[in-house]
């Protein structure tokens, strides 16, 4: 079956850290751009990091320099470390893949939740 499954999601204080992964099934994620993707409550989805197969990376400017997206492609997961985190991060975290002959996937989402 065709799938990105998430995990990592929860609550955490301001200032803390969170670590989201997500793993591709049944996909060509090694030759694949993959990505992760916010939407808070009441907001549009928008995108906050993505990583080519060279490792090449690019960020929203609300997340620079405190997440840090990396890939592991003998396990076909993403990650996406979350460090410094405010409550205005708070949101639903999707990862995406874009496969090169243009098919994109979207994982179910996890909620993470910046509150003290």
């Amino acid at each position: 079956q065709v799938q990105l499954v998430e995990s990592g999601g929860g609550l955490v204080q301001p200032g803390g850290s969170l670590r989201l992964s997500c793993e591709a099934s049944r996909m060509p994620f090694s030759i694949s751009i993959v990505a992760w993707y916010r939407q808070a409550p009441e907001k549009e989805r928008e995108l906050v990091a993505t990583i080519t197969p060279s490792g090449r990376t690019n960020y929203a400017d609300s997340v620079k320099g405190r997440f840090t997206i990396s890939r592991d492609n003998a396990k076909n997961t993403e990650y996406l470390q979350m460090d410094s985190l405010k409550p205005e991060d708070t949101a639903v975290y999707y990862c995406n893949l874009h496969s090169p002959t243009g098919y994109i996937y979207w994982g179910q989402g996890t909620q993470v939740t910046v509150s003290s």
